[in-house]
């Protein structure tokens, strides 16, 4: 990557920065302002992914790897940035539905408290620093303003709810940095570095007497990163949380499990690579059970949710059970195809949050109560039904079905519904469908399949099919069912990031081919991680200016 390419790899933690550090400056009685001046930031940084992820795919082997050092110090001792094609794609997504629930909020949520702006650029940053930075430390201070951040997006907008799953919230996440902060002291004391890569190098020559004390650090950071990636039993926070948060916030905390996924695959084929390297593989039966158990249990709460936002939490769970079981075979085939399907069921579960506010709207909309004492009034249904054409349906007020118009806006949220119903369920024509099936031929495609990989096969169908049967409820009980109300009412800038996308999820499916190559070059390089390792470790800190003659003397 050549050097303006690398300056660029810091531009999505110093983007958000710069941008909360802006707003806050401006008082609440600018609100708007700081709304716009968010949007035009989250475009901006949904361009710097585009173009980095473009660099990413553009290379060959470690060329293909940016590297940067935002201190200047030699490795191991400094802060270090590397963006590859796997952590550039975590960048697009995050930039995708960061400004969409900015779009959405800006019609009326980012008025629910104070500080909402400068909060979701924080959390913006904590999450590209989170996917971009190639050691444990910085990794650990990425999690931190990530969480941070969330705690005060999740109680936006204040209430019981919201201040009581809060709390569950943030004290499941202080123990789970707990958690992280003495895995990350354990593997320092057997490594002697922070630095990923530098610790990939040196793990092969830990002392046989120290293995042990080596996979007690992983296992402890393990848990911290796979209670974040909602791993059944520590997932019982999520439910709650994601419920009760505002519907952009939610929709925004889709990428949050899928942290932790991400932190969970690098973090793991970095440090047991293969028993070539020289160290046994650690932990692969245990996170394909994990999440053998968490996508069950996500398909048993799908099936048995009564409302939506629930439902929508419970396809939270599933999708991260999916990912850590299919990630856990360490099969680039199946790696790949779990790469769309998480790009695929995160854009879909997101629009799904906005979705549900918009219906939930919708139900409780007011309607003025039927007066039927005027004659005319009371007999207009059968004069209908009279003039109606032999044969016609007739609804429930017995008038004609053919030529009643069907209000836009109710248009807008049905299609919209079925299309995520779609995607959830896995169901074609759409990328969820593309996604299960490449992960079910990728199982196939075993020589040897063993019980786990049946396991998953038939959860994979298994849950789809419970996400099909809730969703045909949901829709039943708010679309089919007779109701007198009248038609919601629908900003544009409240439809256009449920339409985004879902767009966006249309383009997954038209262009299957082209990103599923992506996926599988980013499959391979993080399952072979040499070229990773490579980059990272041969950046070297830019020398500095010679002195002038003047200051010689």
């Amino acid at each position: 990557m050549s050097p303006a390419g690398a300056h660029l790899v810091a531009a999505p933690i110093l983007l958000p920065l710069a941008t909360a550090a802006l707003m806050l400056t401006f008082g609440e009685a600018q609100r708007r302002i700081k709304a716009w001046l968010n949007v035009l930031s989250c475009g901006l940084g949904l361009a710097v992914a585009a173009a980095l992820a473009w660099r990413a795919d553009g290379g060959v082997a470690a060329d293909a790897i940016g590297v940067y050092l935002p201190a200047n110090w030699e490795i191991p001792f400094g802060i270090v940035l590397a963006v590859d094609r796997l952590s550039a794609m975590m960048l697009v997504l995050v930039a995708c539905l960061g400004l969409a629930a900015m779009l959405f909020s800006a019609a009326r949520w980012d008025r629910a408290g104070v500080h909402f702006h400068a909060l979701f650029q924080l959390q913006l940053m904590g999450l590209n620093g989170a996917f971009l930075t190639a050691d444990l430390f910085n990794l650990f201070v990425f999690f931190e303003i990530m969480l941070a951040a969330s705690y005060g997006l999740l109680l936006h907008g204040s209430g019981r709810a919201r201040v009581r799953a809060g709390l569950h919230y943030i004290a499941v996440n202080l123990l789970a940095s707990s958690f992280f902060l003495i895995g990350v002291s354990v593997l320092y004391g057997v490594t002697g570095t922070l630095n990923i890569a530098d610790m990939a190098r040196k793990l092969p020559l830990v002392p046989h007497d120290d293995i042990a004390l080596l996979h007690a650090g992983a296992a402890i950071l393990a848990v911290a990163f796979l209670a974040k990636a909602a791993v059944w039993p520590l997932n019982f926070w999520l439910a709650p949380a994601y419920t009760a948060a505002a519907a952009p916030v939610a929709a925004l905390f889709a990428v949050m499990t899928k942290v932790g996924v991400y932190v969970v695959l690098r973090l793991w084929t970095l440090f047991f690579p293969a028993p070539a390297q020289g160290i046994p593989p650690f932990g692969a039966e245990l996170l394909v059970w994990g999440g053998l158990a968490t996508l069950a249990a996500g398909a048993i709460g799908v099936a048995a949710s009564h409302r939506l936002g629930q439902l929508c939490a419970a396809t939270v769970v599933t999708s991260s059970g999916t990912l850590l079981a299919a990630v856990g075979f360490a099969q680039a085939k199946l790696t790949a195809a779990a790469l769309f399907y998480l790009l695929s069921s995160t854009l879909a579960v997101a629009a799904l949050f906005l979705l549900d506010e918009l219906i939930e709207r919708a139900r409780l909309a007011g309607v003025e109560p039927l007066h039927l004492d005027d004659g005319d009034e009371a007999n207009r249904p059968f004069e209908e039904a009279a003039a109606a054409p032999q044969g016609a349906n007739l609804d429930d007020d017995e008038r004609a079905v053919i030529g009643q118009a069907i209000p836009a806006a109710m248009a807008f949220l049905g299609t919209s519904f079925i299309a995520c119903a779609l995607l959830v369920a896995g169901l074609p024509p759409l990328s969820g469908f593309v996604a299960k099936f490449g992960m079910l031929d990728a199982l196939l495609d075993a020589s040897r399949l063993p019980l786990p990989g049946w396991l998953l096969f038939a959860l994979l169908i298994g849950s789809g099919f419970a996400a099909m049967i809730a969703l045909s409820r949901a829709g039943i009980r708010y679309f089919w069912a007779p109701r007198e109300r009248p038609a919601p009412k629908l900003r544009v800038i409240e439809c256009l990031p449920v339409a985004a996308l879902l767009a966006s999820c249309v383009a997954l499916t038209v262009f299957a081919g082209p990103v599923l190559r992506y996926a599988r070059a980013a499959a391979d390089s993080v399952l072979d991680p040499r070229d990773y390792v490579a980059a990272v470790m041969a950046a070297r800190p830019v020398p500095n200016p010679p002195r002038s003659g003047g200051d010689a003397q």
